[in-house]
């Protein structure tokens, strides 16, 4: 403990007020003064040294505090009996104080007691009265006070149900691990962090109460233990094991050697899971999910370190559980972006950053451009041009989707009755806008779609909803009172990705639908087979037929999505497929390259697949 400067203490003052110059000089033959009595009969122990450093005479506390007789420590150095020379800041005050140049110097020191037990010992030392005339020394015997602090230090840093060291004492270790002077000093330079939480261990909770819970959560703690006394054998360090919280728990290792440590601790501790734990006649059967970091000590802040685990670690848990999983930067660089992405979807619909492309919708039977599906891009600024992959499902899951949904509406509405004015003598197109669930739970679709139509001047049978299989079937409610109310407008009604869902055929029957548009992953498997270059595959060519001649009695018209080759095209219009869409036709284009198809005699490709 470093010394400090400041003001006399009671102690001090007594001594300021009854010793004297005169006292010090007093022969040993005189008669006690005052202050000797007080001096030896002090329940505090001290001592009198002298401007070299030397005690003079200590009094009886002092020689009982250190073990030897008083009279012994006469002549002794007071900074060699007090262990003042242990640290360079100390030192320094002590000399400071004695040459009178600073008040005081207080400071906390463990002695070594020749019985063998360690003392501790709060240092106080003060300038006798009078220039030159040395220091008094007093010593408190603070040890009961320190095993106190200790006790309840030690009940503070660890958890009371595993009795392993708790959150507190976790980062406290791992800020130490971090630190510059901690790694630079020898070893690996390196740290790891096995990330562990038990899987369903709330169910056992709830099940059978908090306290075999917390008797599984010991139980899961001593076998973590083993598994770190097993991993430290032969090693220097042996991995720290602390509960954070709940049902979980860390294993940090410092000075690392790679990643292949780490993993193997990690399997070592799913391993130990494994078997089923008897607890009071119940035998409760427990798995784990890990998340594994290793890196260089060097630049990892206890943050950093912590986030990338609490990611792995739920990477691992929806990987499936009951595993490990390894820190990934490139998955960890998509989960920011993603994040980034939330954090912004709102302000970009504000801000204008989203844009249209615009897909042709091909008759079959003689190519010409019956339609075109609106598909919505986000220019965003720091990552470009992004499809609806990207952030659809990001929109659907904080509620953006129904103001960007409604966005998308007006806007496709007003293009398609752009194009119908500027082309008066060509057959109107039809615009397709895709419409997510959530859409038609959380706002009036029905209102939305009515006032789009008034405000763009476009006629319903030219606006065509599509909605996924899945959200189709089974509805009711809300859902199927939307489309029907959609459809008594005169807007068609089409399913997407069909085939990839219920597949129930005989419900369209009772929805107001117009349109199947077929999943691609149909087209893409309508392939010729590599035995018989002359036909395409029967099982393909057989399931796609039903569906198209089923949906004809039904009375809706079929759209094959994701068509890309002239062979696909040519095999789909033999059974019937109505119209066709995908990069054989054109990629989705901006508006003024639709306005250039309208009006030619039919949809024609490049290789490079664009009209």
């Amino acid at each position: 403990m470093s010394g400090t400067s400041e003001g006399p203490t009671p102690a001090a003052d007594l001594n300021r007020a009854v010793i004297t110059h005169s006292d010090l000089d007093a022969p040993p033959c005189a008669e006690p003064l005052p202050y000797r009595s007080v001096f030896a009969a002090a329940p505090l122990a001290m001592a009198v040294v002298d401007p070299e450093g030397l005690v003079v005479s200590a009094n009886a506390t002092f020689g009982a505090l250190l073990g030897t007789p008083a009279e012994k420590l006469a002549g002794s150095v007071a900074a060699d009996l007090m262990e003042l020379t242990s640290d360079a800041r100390s030192w320094h005050s002590y000399r400071e104080v004695l040459g009178g140049r600073q008040a005081r110097l207080r400071c906390t020191r463990r002695l070594k007691h020749p019985e063998g037990h360690s003392v501790w010992a709060q240092v106080t030392v003060v300038p006798l009265p009078g220039e030159g005339r040395g220091v008094l020394l007093s010593v408190s015997d603070i040890t009961t006070r320190r095993e106190l602090q200790a006790r309840l230090r030690h009940l503070q840093m660890h958890d009371p149900v595993t009795r392993l060291p708790n959150r507190t004492l976790f980062f406290e270790r791992l800020t130490a691990a971090l630190d510059a002077e901690s790694y630079e000093r020898g070893g690996t330079g390196r740290i790891g962090l096995c990330y562990l939480g038990l899987d369903g261990f709330k169910a056992v909770n709830d099940t059978h109460g908090h306290r075999i819970g917390d008797r599984l959560l010991t139980a899961v703690a001593d076998r973590l233990t083993r598994c770190a006394d097993e991993a430290g054998y032969a090693r220097a360090n042996t991995p720290l094991v602390a509960r954070l919280g709940g049902d979980e728990f860390a294993l940090l290792v410092e000075h690392s050697t790679g990643t292949e440590q780490l993993a193997d601790l990690a399997e070592s501790v799913l391993t130990a899971l494994q078997g089923p734990f008897d607890l009071s006649g119940r035998r409760l059967s427990v798995s784990a999910s890990i998340g594994v970091v290793e890196r260089h000590a060097a630049g990892t802040t206890p943050t950093a370190l912590m986030q990338a685990a609490d990611t792995t670690l739920y990477w691992a848990k929806a990987d499936g559980k009951s595993r490990w999983t390894l820190f990934d930067p490139e998955r960890n660089a998509h989960r920011i972006t993603r994040q980034a992405l939330a954090s912004t979807l709102r302000p970009a619909i504000e801000r204008d950053e989203f844009t249209l492309e615009y897909q042709p919708l091909v008759g079959m039977a003689d190519g010409t451009l019956s339609g075109v599906e609106a598909l919505v891009r986000w220019n965003h600024p720091q990552f470009g041009t992004l499809t609806p992959n990207r952030f659809i499902g990001l929109a659907e899951e904080d509620g953006s989707i129904v103001q960007l949904g409604r966005w998308v509406l007006r806007t496709a509405c007003r293009q398609a009755r752009r194009w119908q004015l500027d082309h008066p003598d060509e057959p109107p197109i039809f615009v397709s806008v895709n419409v997510a669930v959530r859409q038609v739970w959380d706002s009036d679709l029905v209102t939305d779609v009515a006032e789009s139509l008034a405000d763009t001047g476009l006629a319903p049978h030219l606006l065509q909803l599509e909605l996924t299989e899945s959200a189709v079937m089974g509805s009711a409610g809300r859902p199927l009172q939307a489309l029907q109310a959609l459809s008594d407008m005169g807007v068609r009604i089409a399913i997407d990705d069909f085939g990839t869902g219920y597949s129930n055929l005989a419900y369209l029957s009772r929805l107001p639908v117009n349109v199947l548009k077929l999943d691609g992953s149909f087209v893409r498997g309508f392939q010729y087979e590599e035995r018989d270059a002359d036909r395409p595959s029967p099982a393909d060519e057989v399931i796609v037929e039903a569906m198209i001649q089923l949906a004809h009695r039904l009375g809706l018209t079929v759209t094959a999505e994701c068509v890309e080759t002239s062979a696909q095209a040519s095999r789909l219009r033999g059974i019937g497929c109505d119209t066709g869409q995908g990069w054989l036709y054109s990629r989705p284009v901006p508006p003024d390259r639709i306005s250039e198809l309208l009006g030619s005699p039919g949809v024609r490709t490049d290789v490079a697949g664009t009209p």
